[in-house]
């Protein structure tokens, strides 16, 4: 990318600060995004028109960068990784993810059906719209996509084995779900509910900021969230490059895959569930936190108030989702060649 595309049309040399204001501003639409299922943190990015640069800032994580670090060049780094670009935005996103993640981990504790239906209209959406980037369904194609949904439904079945304890699992976590955030199509957060840590995650971010502003610091949880972090970077660092290589060389069927992989996922957020959690005589819903409770997906067995809004936030999300996926098409001619 040229310095004339990687400059803001505002001049942000004459106006640094509103410019750094504008990445700030985008990061958060960003960060929102990247927080709910369904909603991807990359096609914000593709409308906002930063999608291009915020991917080459991620690809100058390279041997040339570490050698400008070790000649000790660092005005020439900080422009190689586009330092200008990516702070501020980095800022914007980390913010967004924060303020949004107390209100989704509340959402989930307290309305549960409401919000997997939110969910489960945003996931579905997104299927049909990287089905779409499938340019050809050959017979390959189509067995890739279902082995992953077959694969992915299993996985995520009720019954399944629990997600693993401790920083290493966090860690794996931070780097599968950092390199769907930056896809168009895939949500990190999608990602982070299939493997068992989204609620995890959303609750850390909810209470460690409460928490400071107390004057208290939870070590444990400030460590599980710096190891996530990391997780991210080295992710981002190792896995984008390889992303890039599948989606330009096998980008058909890596979509077919990813297609899959959403579609069999909708079984872990189906709204219409039923807790079956052995709960004691002295126990009540509220006193067992939600990752320890246990729930069986039923279909609906009455149609009131309840079952229609759930149907209606299926469809509105769905909705949202299309109008995003016009608006990317519409500022940012979302094309698989620019992935």
């Amino acid at each position: 990318m040229s310095d004339s595309e990687q400059s803001e049309p505002t001049s942000p040399s004459r106006f640094p600060a509103r410019a750094d204001l504008v990445q700030v501003g985008r990061g958060l639409l960003m960060g929102g995004a990247d927080i709910i299922p369904g909603v991807s943190g990359g096609t914000v990015a593709l409308i906002l028109g930063i999608y291009q640069r915020l991917i080459t800032a991620i690809s100058h994580c390279d041997a040339r960068l570490f050698q400008m670090l070790l000649r000790r060049e660092w005005s020439a780094a900080a422009r190689h990784l586009d330092l200008r670009f990516i702070i501020p935005l980095g800022i914007g996103i980390l913010t967004g993810v924060v303020s949004l993640a107390s209100l989704m981990h509340y959402l989930l504790d307290y309305h549960l059906q409401l919000t997997l239906s939110l969910f489960f209209g945003l996931i579905l959406a997104s299927s049909f719209l990287v089905a779409q980037m499938v340019q050809r369904w050959t017979v390959l194609n189509v067995l890739a996509f279902i082995v992953s949904t077959i694969g992915v439904y299993i996985l995520v079945g009720e019954h399944s084995i629990k997600p693993p304890e401790g920083n290493l699992y966090v860690f794996f976590c931070g780097m599968i779900a950092i390199c769907a955030m930056i896809l168009p199509g895939i949500s990190g957060a999608l990602i982070l509910i299939l493997l068992g840590k989204y609620h995890d995650v959303t609750g850390l971010l909810k209470t460690i900021p409460r928490e400071l502003l107390k004057g208290n610091i939870d070590w444990n949880g400030l460590l599980t969230v710096l190891v996530f972090v990391l997780g991210c970077l080295l992710g981002l660092i190792l896995f984008s490059k390889v992303l890039r290589w599948l989606l330009h060389n096998h980008h058909t069927l890596t979509m077919a895959v990813l297609c899959g992989l959403m579609v069999g996922s909708l079984r872990r957020i189906w709204p219409f569930k039923v807790d079956v959690t052995p709960y004691t005589s002295d126990q009540t819903p509220e006193m067992v936190p939600f990752k320890h409770r246990i729930y069986e997906n039923i279909w609906p067995e009455s149609f009131g108030g309840m079952f229609w809004s759930s149907i209606a936030l299926i469809v509105v999300a769905a909705l949202l989702v299309w109008g995003l996926d016009r608006l990317s098409q519409k500022y940012a001619m979302h094309d698989s060649s620019e992935m």
